[in-house]
């Protein structure tokens, strides 16, 4: 028996070890915008763009390019980074990482100021270096790194891409700024990335903006400075046609391309699923593709350019990740890296350690609706078809005081099940924000001291519902989810699951949560 036991183990572990057969995109779902990757051995690193929200630009790590766990943020010092008053229009852009002689850097830009900069670490997942800023040079955005025979590149998009030889310890200007491709004539050339391969600089960027019509071309050239010969079979990526026009992956672009160990290419890229009429509330996400490299050859996309949710080609050896848990009971020292604050945090308004088991909240007069750092944790919406739930503890709240669940798109672009103090009573009620209009649609008093919060979707609505019980919850209201999409409010960023509390002034008001749970359906709605 215990023969028979130990041959079954080592057939199960060959098979969890062994190539891989397909894989679901999008491999990182929800708000995971403009993603870049390399590879430190046989272990891959990616960041993403992070915006109005801290940490800046989170690190994940995978074995596979599959499954991948985040491990840290890049950003999580006020002095690295400062994102007063930025939105969904500003903050980190456009993240760039690479890995040289043992340390990792991670270069990006700042907006409004447009200001470059990059950080470095040997531990990707400990803290990153104070900022290097780009001193020569504003404006413009998507900024890169290369290194080549011992010198360090900087690369960036302005009406042309861009290129000069930089001092990687100061970054300082070195060289004169060549003019290297300006793309195949679509707008917005940007997300310039360069590779070197049989002797050849490739010069890959997206086009078409980061909407509907993006797409992903490349160029190459025998010399890093150009000229720059385009590939006959641009774009090499791209769901704007007629093929794929009913697919549910859209906006494909913002790539980059990695090596694995065993001599294989992928590309990872940006794209957002939509529903309804070519909508989309989840951001922009990150896909994975193979990629067919042969020598002195270009580089063709999953065979055709395009992509699919299910993926029917060879892998990694796959090697899962841990999971993001389903219900966070907010009993640990930290929160999970998972969570994101609105800019910079003022970090006495959240207690972990106030209440064991609960996540205090203390109120602040800065309201979600605003620009600023109002009290508010947030999770990324991952699936179109969602539960989520929180548990509150309100017994502390004060008049004109609100605290409760939040499923946040922008400041003035949210639904909100909430509890309101007035008048010495507690009023759980539905606030929808859309726009300039701010509408109360129906509110209740409620007697418990503990008061659950859900919000769920499906493709078509956001429904809003409460309990006093955790049993049987109570309708509020339900609302289209295209006030919350990207095609209606525009801006970079997908819906967040936010935890909130706001006062009309300092009151001493806070709320405790004593556990927060969202569930996922791929499927059909709860």
């Amino acid at each position: 028996m215990k023969r028979f036991l130990f041959i079954i183990g080592i057939i199960l572990t060959h098979f969890s070890l062994c190539p891989g057969q397909g894989f679901k995109n999008p491999v990182l779902p929800g708000f995971h915008a403009d993603p870049s990757v390399c590879r430190a051995g046989e272990d891959f690193y990616l960041v993403n763009s992070t915006f109005q929200y801290f940490p800046g630009v989170p690190v994940y790590h995978s074995k596979d390019l599959i499954h991948w766990e985040q491990i840290g943020a890049c950003l999580t010092r006020r002095s690295q980074v400062d994102l007063t008053n930025a939105d969904g229009n500003s903050g980190i852009y456009a993240p760039t990482i690479r890995y040289h002689e043992g340390k990792f850097y991670m270069i990006t830009t700042l907006y409004p100021s447009r200001k470059h900069f990059y950080v470095y670490t040997e531990d990707p997942a400990g803290e990153w270096s104070e900022p290097v800023f780009i001193g020569f040079t504003t404006g413009s955005c998507d900024p890169t790194l290369f290194f080549d025979n011992g010198k360090c590149y900087f690369l960036w998009k302005d009406e042309y891409i861009k290129l000069c030889e930089i001092d990687v310890e100061t970054g300082k200007q070195l060289s004169e700024i060549k003019r290297l491709w300006s793309g195949m004539g679509g707008r917005y050339p940007e997300g310039p990335h360069i590779y070197k391969k049989d002797g050849f600089y490739y010069l890959m960027l997206s086009e078409g903006g980061t909407e509907h019509g993006h797409h992903v071309t490349i160029a190459r050239s025998r010399f890093l400075d150009g000229p720059y010969t385009p590939c006959p079979a641009n774009p090499i990526l791209t769901h704007f046609s007629n093929h794929m026009q009913n697919s549910p992956i859209q906006g494909v672009g913002h790539a980059d391309l990695v090596d694995a160990p065993d001599g294989s290419w992928w590309m990872i890229c940006l794209g957002y699923r939509t529903h309804g009429y070519l909508q989309h509330v989840m951001g922009r996400e990150t896909f994975l593709a193979p990629v067919r490299w042969d020598k002195n050859a270009w580089p063709v996309v999953n065979g055709d350019g395009t992509l699919q949710l299910d993926m029917d080609c060879p892998t990694l050896p796959q090697v899962k990740m841990p999971e993001e848990p389903e219900k966070d009971e907010f009993d640990k020292d930290k929160l999970g890296l998972y969570w994101s604050y609105l800019c910079n945090p003022n970090v006495e308004n959240y207690s972990l350690a106030e209440r064991k088991g609960y996540i205090r909240l203390k109120a602040s007069p800065i309201r979600i609706d605003e620009l600023g750092s109002p009290t508010f944790i947030g999770r990324r919406q991952t699936e179109i078809n969602f539960q989520a739930t929180t548990a509150a503890n309100i017994s502390h709240l004060t008049n004109g005081t609100s605290a409760g669940l939040t499923a946040y798109a922008a400041r003035l672009n949210h639904y909100d099940v909430r509890v309101t103090r007035e008048n010495g009573r507690n009023y759980v009620e539905a606030y929808l924000r859309v726009g300039q209009i701010g509408h109360i649609e129906k509110r209740i008093p409620v007697q418990a001291q503990t008061v659950y919060l859900r919000i769920e979707g499906d493709t078509n609505y956001y429904y809003l519902s409460y309990s006093e019980d955790n049993k049987r919850f109570e309708p509020l209201c339900q609302m289209e989810y295209r006030y919350l999409s990207t095609e209606t409010i525009g801006g970079f960023t997908g819906v967040h699951f936010g935890l909130f509390i706001q006062s009309d002034s300092p009151s001493g008001s806070y709320a405790d949560f004593d556990w927060f749970e969202y569930k996922t359906n791929k499927n059909k709605p709860f």
